[in-house]
């Protein structure tokens, strides 16, 4: 298991191959379909700092809110992170991301983007939103909740030990791909 912690240095993100094992500690932020499309078209400043460096994580959490007006997180598990795709390389490059966490891969714009800039994608486990959650020590704040809603919201969130595995790395590595060679190959056999 490799421990990074946020911020993350490109030498290290360049160390890490496909495969990996990851245990992540430190500041990210989620975001989703608007997020993304926010920060491609209008370039906010807002969230550039706390990006640079960090990781965005494709999720639409279950949140909850106490008394005191303090958010937690309830479920916190990964949406699939193609719909992003169009976007994707733009805003690790822009915002000088060494991280993108989802599920299910991406395809070669992100693959060709974490290449030039610096950044992996990494696989959380689908289905374990609460026993993700748990990851979540803190949320810092938010950002876009009035205009966006809870799932598509900008979460800024600590966490620690996050598990995940490295699926695409930053020499042109991807697990998915990999996958998709082999069962289309399996496939044709069978046909």
């Amino acid at each position: 298991m490799i421990k990074l912690k946020v911020p993350i240095s490109e030498e290290d993100i360049r160390k890490l191959k496909v495969g990996d094992e990851v245990s992540l500690s430190g500041v990210i932020v989620t975001g989703r379909d608007e997020a993304h499309k926010l920060m491609v078209e209008e370039k906010p400043d807002f969230i550039r700092e706390v990006m640079d460096g960090s990781v965005i994580y494709h999720c639409g959490p279950v949140v909850k809110q106490d008394d005191q007006g303090k958010w937690s997180f309830v479920s916190a598990g990964p949406t699939t992170s193609m719909r992003e795709e169009p976007y994707q390389a733009d805003v690790v490059c822009e915002y000088r991301l060494r991280g993108v966490i989802g599920k299910g891969g991406m395809g070669p714009k992100t693959a060709e983007g974490l290449k030039r800039c610096g950044a992996v994608y990494l696989h959380a486990v689908g289905g374990a939103g609460s026993l993700i959650a748990n990851a979540v020590k803190e949320v810092k704040t938010v950002y876009k909740l009035e205009e966006f809603g809870t799932p598509e919201a900008f979460w800024v969130i600590e966490v620690e030990d996050f598990p995940l595995v490295v699926t695409m790395d930053s020499h042109g590595g991807s697990l998915h791909q990999e996958i998709k060679e082999k069962s289309q190959a399996e496939a044709e056999k069978l046909f």
